[in-house]
């Protein structure tokens, strides 16, 4: 994401010797938004930019040169990566693979493997750590809140084989247990369904717009415009309603662990 905008917008707002929170309480925002625009990691909803122009006294720049909601994110995960660490809440969408704050170590390292072109084991090693990081957000016993609606692709998928896959599963049960998180498994019995086409992952903030994070083939896209959240959380809900309650979910998935654990035997 280009930070000319945010780059643009801390010029003006410095040159009226105004902090981020005094133009946060003029643009009727708060200053984490602020701050998250000036570092390029958000874009603000054109109803924002407004408000930007109006206390700013910028004409319509702002809301007229905004940056395109739906540009590829160069080094395309990190924006997301940054606000998943602020969110109070994250509804997860698995379509092949385990979404990345709930992996184990050998299923990251499995994963991170299969990289074209092929990267040395320094870096590798170096992905599954930062990857291993995020996953620190579920050692706080309540935020943020964790929804995982996983394809059962997922878990029929044997990624590193089945000792890495049944300890793989078995952690996503132990959280489910424990009250960390929720999961659902959307079956293959449910047919095709609305978000078939790639991984969706939705954060809400405190003090912020919610967002979305969506992922194909080499891309990735953060999206901040309200109306295209709130499409997206509503793809996420009919995804979610056409699948297993979580009772019949963990037995699914306590299934899928014992098969793999009987196959490595």
């Amino acid at each position: 994401m280009s930070n000319r905008y945010g780059e643009w917008l801390r010029a003006q707002r410095e040159a009226r010797s105004l902090t981020q929170q005094e133009l946060a309480d003029r643009a009727f925002m708060t200053r984490s938004h602020i701050a998250h625009i000036e570092a390029g990691r958000r874009i603000p909803s054109r109803d924002d930019a407004r408000r930007l122009d109006k206390a700013l006294g910028t004409g319509d720049v702002l809301s007229s040169f905004l940056p395109q909601e739906d540009a590829t994110v160069a080094d395309y995960f990190e924006p997301a990566r940054q606000l998943e660490q602020q969110a109070v809440e994250i509804h997860e969408f698995g379509i092949s693979y385990v979404p990345g704050i709930l992996q184990t170590e050998a299923y990251a390292r499995a994963v991170l493997s299969t990289r074209y072109p092929p990267v040395s084991e320094e870096e590798r090693d170096r992905n599954v750590v930062t990857r291993l990081e995020r996953s620190r957000i579920l050692a706080d016993p309540v935020t943020p809140v964790v929804w995982a609606l996983l394809d059962e692709a997922v878990l029929r998928r044997p990624v590193g084989g089945g000792e890495v896959m049944a300890e793989q599963i078995r952690h996503i049960v132990h959280l489910v247990e424990s009250g960390r998180t929720r999961a659902h498994v959307l079956p293959f019995t449910a047919g095709s369904h609305i978000l078939m086409s790639g991984m969706l992952s939705l954060m809400r903030f405190e003090d912020q717009p919610p967002a979305a994070y969506t992922e194909a083939l080499s891309v990735g896209k953060l999206h901040d415009s309200p109306v295209t959240v709130e499409h997206m959380q509503g793809m996420y809900a009919l995804a979610l309603s056409d699948a297993l309650p979580q009772k019949e979910s963990l037995d699914l998935l306590r299934a899928a662990a014992k098969e793999y654990e009987e196959r490595h035997e």
